[in-house]
């Protein structure tokens, strides 16, 4: 009977929170990249060099984070459907406000201020998963959720593509009406998040009784079997060193997401290509990117392990770039931007499910926020490094090899954080037979 409550139970989950919130990270994917096609002409509008340009991509990432862990703790406190519902408002709005931009200064301050106001959404829903998912599930929950940033390079590319194609309409430039366009859905889903998503099992009328007691029981057991060896408090889940050490891994992979999002249509933009062109294209890497990470985040849960499925993504990912550097022809850009895509979206989910094996309760809230913003500081460093030295050298070429090359470094320090891991298991083992 267990069993079959347990089937029923997160079936109904799964259904009534992944969807959605796939849907509201689509949307917030979308808003957080646009930057990229909207290059394609807003570049030349506002004589943006690839530098300016770089750095304006990429300083999202320094108001994000600021702002990460102290919006964490607030969803942890006053419950994921105002915060989140707040978050996408803010957010569409200054996304909308893109399109008024006048010149570098401008450009620097939103989208500073668009970091700012997104801080807190990703992992506010990577915690609140948590909350939803026992940790035998979370890897392919989290893959699931995590499959709507492939996505919307799919959907939205083209659709991107296409609104640059507006130009000139009531007098807006076509990079104009794509910012403006596309807040809209974060504005309105806003407003549905009040309504629709409810913030813990022990809140949900849509369960039934012995589904819901059978979830918030389960739930708890894994909390207070956690108890004896899991960080709880605030200031442990900022200093803990498996913390820091995961967001430096989350740096590298960092890098090479926003290299993705940000460059790559003005990568495959170089082989003389229209705008339409370049959002149908882009689109081809990111279908293939969300079949592997769904498969792959599969594969780890049913297999238990994490460390060499982040290792060998972001390997994949590292030699993708290496051989993006190189490519001479639009087929093989597309052929390494797809391995690229494939590592860098199937390193996430069993990486993200790693925090949670250690942190529960306010210092899991602090911790995964603070993996989030200090790695996410990679899509600054990424994008920028790639505009600077594109402008040194007029070629993409050192620019990817250098995002690369801190995937490789996110691959090394995931090993050697697996090994103290097992170091610190085998001492604690000692420890506890020598007092038996």
């Amino acid at each position: 009977m267990s069993a079959e409550v347990e089937k029923r139970t997160l079936r109904k989950v799964s259904m009534r929170i992944v969807p959605f919130v796939m849907l509201l990270y689509f949307v917030a994917f979308i808003d957080r990249v646009n930057i990229g096609f909207a290059a394609l002409t807003m570049n030349k509008d506002l004589g943006f060099s690839p530098s300016v340009f770089g750095f304006g991509a990429g300083i999202f990432f320094f108001g994000y984070f600021l702002f990460e862990v102290p919006s964490n703790l607030i969803l942890n406190k006053v419950g994921a459907r105002i915060w989140i519902a707040r978050v996408m408002i803010t957010w569409g709005l200054i996304s909308g406000a893109m399109a008024f931009v006048q010149g570098s200064t401008s450009f620097y301050v939103l989208r500073f201020l668009l970091g700012a106001a997104e801080a807190g959404f990703f992992p506010g829903i990577i915690l609140y998963l948590s909350f939803w998912f026992p940790a035998r599930q979370r890897a392919a929950m989290t893959a699931i959720f995590m499959a709507a940033a492939p996505l919307s390079t799919v959907l939205g590319s083209p659709v991107s593509g296409a609104l640059l194609e507006m130009h000139g309409l009531m007098g807006l430039s076509g990079w104009q009406w794509m910012f403006i366009i596309e807040a809209i859905p974060a504005l309105i889903l806003g407003v549905v998040v009040l309504f629709y998503m409810t913030d813990r099992p022990e809140q949900a009328k849509w369960l039934k009784d012995d589904e819901r007691n059978w979830l918030v029981g389960t739930m708890d057991a894994e909390t207070a079997k956690k108890a004896g060896t899991a960080s709880h408090s605030i200031w442990r889940g900022l200093a803990d060193l498996r913390v820091i050490a995961l967001a430096m891994v989350y740096f590298g992979t960092s890098a090479g997401l926003y290299t993705l999002g940000i460059w790559a249509p003005q990568i495959i933009k170089e082989f003389g290509l229209t705008s339409l062109q370049v959002g149908f294209l882009n689109a081809i890497p990111g279908v293939v990117a969300v079949i592997a990470m769904v498969l792959w985040a599969r594969h780890s849960d049913r297999s238990g392990e994490r460390t060499w499925h982040v290792v060998s993504a972001c390997l994949l990912a590292a030699g993708g770039l290496v051989l993006a550097g190189f490519a001479g022809t639009v087929i093989a850009v597309l052929l390494a931007l797809s391995l690229v895509n494939i590592g860098i979206s199937s390193a996430k989910p069993p990486l993200w499910s790693m925090p949670t094996m250690f942190l529960s309760g306010s210092a899991a809230a602090a911790g995964i926020a603070t993996i989030n913003s200090i790695g996410n500081l990679g899509g600054f460093i990424g994008p920028a490094m790639i505009g600077w030295i594109k402008d040194l050298t007029g070629s993409f070429q050192g620019g990817l090899f250098f995002v690369a090359a801190l995937l490789v470094l996110s691959a090394f320090l995931t090993l050697v954080l697996a090994r103290s891991q097992r170091n610190t298991a085998k001492a604690e083992a000692a420890a506890a037979a020598a007092h038996r």
